[in-house]
């Protein structure tokens, strides 16, 4: 692998992660190294830190805060 691939992965511990956990991304990278974008990209997907992941968290923390809110005025009103 060329040194300078080895170093990014090296330099980041989910991009180590990932190529532990996936080897053929290993092989990949030994043939061609400009796929280096392409397997960082997967990563993020693979352990949900895109953009999408987190709007879909942060909305379901709201929709989970909504409901208590809810469930807060239910009770107080059955008083």
């Amino acid at each position: 692998m060329r040194q300078d691939v080895f170093e990014i992965i090296e330099a980041n511990q989910d991009l180590k992660m990932f190529i532990r956990l996936q080897p053929y991304w290993y092989r990949q990278l030994m043939r061609n190294p400009y796929q280096l974008d392409k397997m960082e990209t997967e990563a993020t997907f693979f352990f949900k830190k895109s953009i999408q992941h987190r709007v879909t968290k942060f909305s379901d923390g709201v929709q989970m805060t909504y409901m208590l809110l809810h469930m807060v005025q239910a009770m107080g009103s059955e008083t």
